[in-house]
């Protein structure tokens, strides 16, 4: 990776390896997981966490290769990382504490020279800067910077949180803090140095190539070797074995320090790494591309997450969209099952037309259909409003029904679903549909049988169409043409299928003796698919609160894709 072979290096091949990961950087920070998915909350952790060294590692470090190695010491609860930096220091610049958790703001110790690589948001950019003495309000927001000649130019210590820490805020604060460090100086204890919680985050930083080296801090004399050698082959395991091991036996403090006799082998150390600029650039680049090169994975793996959430709110919305699509099917049924020309339908129809002797003389007479037809309309114009007003009914019913079916269904769709509960829970009126609901179906379908009306009154307007239509009526004939949309004997069973048979012949004679018969077919059809038209536009109207509550999610359908191309891109320019 000739973009980080050396300090000062600014070249061409650099330059797009920043870009790259400035790109990644805002694919990462635009995905989002707000869907609950199994495992989402470690998905969500590694995306903080990588979005944490993109902003507080990488990028700094790619922008700033000459910038001071910011050694991040970090450990167990009392594991003693304060009173280590001070001993190193030889002085006290970080306040060791004395009840746990302690809360402090971290402190980054460095000479004053290298004042301008921190004081800016170059590295940490969420962090505040503060200085001068501690505070008890001191708090994780922040850094504590400590300018001191008593620590070399090219070198800075960060005292941070325990990686263990009971507050949450501390431990997230310490994770991020370790994964923004050219050099992690591990401290832990010989009582505790097999703990799990940091033997996670050193393999962490073994996958991401961060540079270790670990202090083996209170380790009683008689059990130095063995203790040591039981760590080494630990580390070992781990893919640490490169790490150096720095042993601090139990000790009384000196002023507050630790005996320089028992820092001075690490003390040594960190000072040829600060007076070496080839030895810090060879920390710098070991870090730097184990990060770089971990980006690929972990960015991989957020990809695939944002792609399953993706997936997972395309299935609450299709949840939706199905179950309103099979009721629009059914209406589509209703309209030609015979489901309308039951009950009150049926018995209206049957006023207005006559009794079932009626529909015998059809075939052989339908002049008397027509006579009949049009003594009842002209005559007594109130069993033909009787009709509509049946009809009416029974439409809205259906339409309601299916309406209040759809929701149920989604309801009970996206309880089995991830992601489902929580927006039911906080939207209860998506378990229902809207509660003007009836008043929108028939407000619909009264348009609807405005449009019937005027199909017929369109359907009239050469003169001897128009003369017949007089004769019957425009309402009466609109009234039987409702009806033949729905006349059908499919699915009607027993004594009611010669009355909807009857139902079905007598207005299709009717009409036809107006119209024509090809007419009629047409206007039958534009019936349908008008009444269709009304009810799909309805139902999406209902569908679309649950499309809204989805996207109120902000799931972004294009962030895995994003992801996966800035993550080439790295990886071509690295």
């Amino acid at each position: 990776m000739n973009c980080v072979s050396g300090s000062g290096d600014s070249g061409e091949g650099s330059a797009r390896l920043l870009r790259a990961v400035r790109r990644l950087r805002d694919a990462v920070d635009a995905s989002s997981l707000p869907i609950d998915l199994p495992r989402v909350e470690e998905v969500r952790t590694a995306r903080s966490r990588l979005l944490d060294q993109l902003e507080d590692y990488v990028i700094p470090r790619l922008t700033s290769l000459d910038a001071p190695l910011l050694a991040v010491v970090g450990g167990s609860t009392g594991a003693g990382k304060s009173t280590l930096v001070n001993s190193i220091v030889g002085q006290e610049v970080s306040l060791p504490g004395v009840l746990r958790p302690t809360t402090r703001s971290p402190v980054l110790v460095h000479h004053p020279d290298d004042a301008r690589w921190f004081a800016d948001q170059r590295i940490l950019p969420g962090l505040a800067r503060i200085t001068g003495k501690h505070s008890s309000s001191d708090g994780p927001g922040a850094v504590r910077l400590v300018s001191t000649d008593a620590i070399q130019p090219g070198l800075a210590l960060l005292d941070a949180p325990d990686i263990d820490s009971v507050v949450s805020a501390n431990r997230d604060l310490a994770a991020q803090l370790l994964a923004a460090a050219d050099l992690w100086v591990f401290v832990t204890t010989a009582a505790r140095y097999a703990d799990a919680v940091p033997w996670d985050l050193l393999r962490q930083a073994a996958e991401r190539g961060t540079s270790v080296a670990v202090v083996l801090d209170r380790v009683p004399a008689d059990s130095l070797e063995e203790i040591r050698v039981h760590l080494a082959a630990m580390l070992r395991e781990e893919q640490l074995d490169q790490s150096p091991i720095f042993t601090v036996l139990e000790s009384d403090l000196e002023g507050g320090l630790l005996p320089a006799t028992q820092t001075q082998r690490l003390r040594d150390w960190l000072g040829v790494l600060a007076g070496d600029a080839q030895a810090r650039a060879e920390v710098v680049r070991h870090t730097l591309t184990g990060a770089l090169t971990s980006l690929d994975a972990r960015a991989s793996a957020l990809a695939a997450a944002s792609a399953a959430q993706v997936k997972a709110a395309d299935e609450l919305v299709d949840a939706a969209r199905m179950a309103y699509e099979d009721a629009v099917a059914h209406v589509k049924e209703g309209m030609y099952d015979g489901t309308l020309l039951r009950g009150e339908v049926l018995a209206r129809w049957q006023e207005f037309v006559g009794t079932g002797e009626f529909f015998r003389q059809v075939e052989s007479t339908v002049s008397r259909v027509r006579d009949r037809v049009t003594a009842f309309i002209k005559g007594e114009p109130a069993k033909a409003e009787h009709l509509g007003e049946a009809l009416q009914t029974g439409v809205e019913a259906l339409i309601s029904n299916r309406a209040d079916l759809a929701a149920a269904a989604t309801a009970r769709t996206w309880r089995s679903l991830p992601g489902g509960e929580p927006l039911l829970g906080g939207s209860p009126g998506l378990m229902r549909s809207r509660a003007d609901l009836d008043t929108r179906i028939q407000r619909l379908v009264r348009d609807w049988q405005a449009d019937v009306l005027e199909m017929v009154r369109s359907e009239g307007r050469d003169r001897r169409t128009s003369a017949r239509i007089m004769a019957y009526g425009v309402n009466g004939l609109g009234v039987v043409l409702m009806l033949v949309t729905f006349a059908s004997t499919a699915g009607i069973t027993g004594a009611e299928v010669g009355i909807a048979g009857g139902t079905a012949v007598v207005g299709q004679k009717l009409l036809e003796a107006v119209f024509g018969d090809q007419a009629v077919r047409e206007l039958a059809r534009q019936a349908r698919v008008k009444l269709l038209d009304r009810v799909a536009e309805l139902y999406a109207a209902e569908r679309a609160r649950y499309e809204a509550a989805v996207e109120g999610l902000e799931v972004r359908t294009d962030q895995a894709k994003e992801l996966k191309k800035a993550v080439a891109q790295v990886r071509s320019a690295r």
